[in-house]
């Protein structure tokens, strides 16, 4: 069983590389923005895109054959998604063009990235650390993207096909509740307590704010010497971020493996909008926006399929209202047994903390992706 991965690699192009890399980035949002303007909005097909398109996406927009394809296949891909989501096809920005084998090619030999790009084939140096070595050494890449990023510089997303473990089977689960105070609690107990963490990001916003203050008044030399600051700056909060997101991710992948469990997420779609429907203050609000949730769970995911635990997402509505002990809510609309951080029921005087009782409502509502013919675990136990 195999899962692919993507692996981010900087790339470190010359001037005039810089300038062709430019010019393919432009040259593929134009050719996209192109067929999306000139084909009925209701073709999705990449195929029949590429029929209509294919020549003019060539000579108008001087992309190689390959480009061009894998234009008209973006293209396809967003239509389906914007289908879906029942919005319109958004306008394509020159931040990134997709790449298959045949105008990608990785050199071990010297780390560097064979592209074709507008004005001809090039060799790209790329900054390569021991996680990415380990990864890309000895594999045969299947697919690319040239991206910009928002600092500024230009990196090669290229993705392999790695191998991994069967799931295993079990009747145990282990739910995981995402919080915007503590950022994961499970239902076997484990907490990252959001203390300390918090603090960390307390401190990455008093500096950016202090920045931005700069960055619009002073001189000239102390405005440009801000921004260079602040784009440093969101670059060590992203990395922070994403360590602690992976190391969260590994533990409880890691507890599950231990305990022979599979593990049951809250479904994120919507969480921001969840979480900022609740009454907060503006600090809070900053808080709970400003964490990757979404890169928490694609975290979770490809370490479930590296390590063989079955991950399901869960409808998350009433998790947090619903006593995980008698499975009763709040008679009256409008009320609930949560107050914050802490969780008494009514009915049955369950107390405890309100996300250690949100993780172990998901993990029962989880169970029923288990043993969904065992009949419903969502009935009333007896008082």
């Amino acid at each position: 069983m195999n899962q692919v991965l993507t692996i981010v690699c900087k790339l470190n192009p010359t001037s005039s590389q810089v300038a062709m890399i430019e010019a393919t980035l432009k040259a593929f949002a134009d050719g996209c923005n192109y067929a999306n303007e000139q084909i009925k909005p209701q073709i999705t097909s990449k195929t029949t895109i590429q029929n209509m398109v294919y020549q003019d996406l060539r000579s108008m927009f001087g992309l190689s054959a390959n480009l061009a394809v894998r234009a008209c296949a973006r293209v396809g891909a967003n239509r389906k998604t914007a289908k879906q989501k029942g919005k319109p096809v958004q306008t394509f920005k020159p931040t990134s063009a997709d790449y298959d084998a045949r105008i990608f090619a990785l050199r071990e030999k010297d780390w560097t990235a064979s592209l074709t790009l507008i004005g001809g084939r090039e060799h790209l140096r790329i900054d390569v650390g021991n996680y990415q070595r380990g990864k890309l050494k000895g594999r045969k890449p299947t697919s690319a993207q040239l991206c910009l990023h928002r600092d500024g510089k230009f990196y090669i997303h290229i993705q392999v096909k790695d191998e991994v473990t069967e799931p295993i089977k079990s009747n145990q689960v282990i739910g995981v509740d995402f919080g915007r105070r503590d950022i994961a609690v499970t239902s076997i107990g484990d907490k990252w307590d959001g203390k300390q963490i918090q603090k960390v990001r307390d401190k990455f916003a008093r500096v950016r704010t202090s920045l931005q203050k700069k960055a619009s008044k002073g001189t000239r030399s102390t405005r440009r010497r801000a921004r260079q600051i602040l784009q440093l700056l969101s670059g060590s909060e992203r990395r922070y971020q994403q360590w602690l997101n992976h190391n969260i991710s590994k533990l409880i992948v890691l507890s599950a493996l231990q305990n022979n469990a599979i593990i049951a997420i809250e479904d994120l779609t919507g969480i921001r909008e969840r979480t900022n429907s609740q009454p907060r203050n503006q600090i809070e609000r900053r808080r709970s926006n400003s964490w990757a949730f979404f890169q928490l769970r694609m975290f979770l995911s490809y370490k479930s399929l590296k390590y063989g635990v079955e991950l399901v997402a869960v409808n998350p509505a009433y998790t947090s209202q619903t006593c995980a002990e008698c499975l009763h809510i709040h008679p009256v609309k409008g009320k609930s047994y949560r107050s914050g951080k802490v969780f008494k029921c009514g009915h049955c005087g369950n107390h405890c903390d309100a996300d250690v009782n949100g993780s172990k409502m998901i993990s029962i509502v989880g169970a029923v992706f288990v043993n969904p013919l065992g009949g419903s675990v969502l009935s009333c136990k007896k008082s």
